[in-house]
């Protein structure tokens, strides 16, 4: 039996890679076009009624709201890197993707996540410190702090992200170009070289579990510590108060982490069980639901954010109406 070929195996590498889709879902490419339309749509119209809301009403400059800030940029990156080209592979069938392209892809993809989990990690920093610790809470969350998070956070990212791309762009690549996914997603691309991709994708493992799970280990404490605190006030109503400032964070927690996680070990460990299509799929909804369904989630259960996207819908809506 033949060895694979090793890593200083020279072959050109390819200009041009072209992305399958959801391979066996070709006969709902018109569906999966149009409603991943409307889903971009609303992610790029509520991340950036956010930002904006925050950045010009001086009574939002909270520690909560920064992060929230930094989060909704995020989701647009994060949502902006992949779907403009699901869509147009499935509205068009344009799936040609640029070998520089692919990978700067697949950077800013698995960046913007690891950027993301760091983030509801600060939430969730913000939220103990607020219900447990309420008359420290300026002290401690002092804007230098904050923006030291932030460093921090995107610093990991990068550091972290930056040798997984680089590693498998430097892999030879020979036979066929087609991703079998529709995006140029780590382990898709990394079934194409033609050496060894057992340490990228073990890379990829191991870094992706370590920054999750320690993220989430810290988070769990931080909440453990949260409702332990809240369910010893006396007062029902300030429980009720406490709790419904929590309930947005965890419902974007649970957004994010679950599928996710289900399909990285899916891709690891059940892939021979799962159909592609149901993992490629997964793939894209982790990608995408999560940036579309946050800000509904603060718009919604966040009164002083919800006040002021409403003053300012009807701000601009006068104003229309008066040009």
């Amino acid at each position: 039996m033949m060895s694979r070929p090793s890593y200083n195996y020279t072959v050109e590498s390819p200009a041009t890679f072209f992305l399958m889709g959801i391979p066996g879902l070709q006969s709902s490419y018109l569906g999966l076009a149009v409603s991943f339309s409307a889903m971009y749509s609303i992610a790029l119209l509520g991340n950036s009624l956010i930002i904006t809301v925050i950045c010009m009403d001086s009574t939002l400059q909270e520690p909560m709201y920064f992060f929230l800030c930094v989060l909704a940029a995020v989701d647009i990156v994060m949502a902006s890197s992949v779907v403009p080209k699901m869509v147009s592979i499935f509205s068009s069938g344009d799936s040609s993707i640029s070998f520089n392209a692919c990978f700067a892809q697949m950077y800013f993809v698995h960046a913007a996540t690891a950027v993301e989990t760091g983030l509801l990690l600060a939430m969730a920093f913000d939220r103990y410190v607020a219900i447990c610790k309420p008359l420290h809470y300026r002290r401690i969350l002092r804007p230098k702090l904050m923006l030291g998070l932030c460093v921090t956070i995107i610093s990991r990212a990068v550091l972290s992200m930056t040798p997984l791309s680089w590693m498998l762009s430097h892999l030879p690549f020979c036979g066929s170009n087609v991703v079998p996914h529709s995006y140029c997603e780590h382990m898709a691309v990394a079934k194409l070289v033609c050496a060894d991709p057992t340490p990228t994708s073990l890379y990829s493992l191991i870094c992706s579990s370590i920054i999750v799970g320690s993220d989430t280990a810290f988070i769990a404490a931080s909440y453990t510590l949260i409702l332990r605190a809240v369910f010893s006030l006396s007062s029902k109503n300030a429980q009720r108060k406490a709790l419904s400032t929590c309930g947005s964070h965890v419902g974007v927690m649970c957004l994010f982490y679950l599928p996710g996680m289900a399909s990285i070990y899916i891709t690891w460990l059940w892939q021979d069980v799962v159909p592609l299509h149901t993992q490629v799929l997964l793939a894209d909804l982790y990608l995408i639901v999560p940036p579309t369904l946050n800000p509904v989630i603060y718009g919604i259960r966040t009164k002083q954010i919800r006040e002021r996207m409403r003053m300012l819908m009807m701000c601009s809506f006068r104003k229309g109406l008066l040009t």
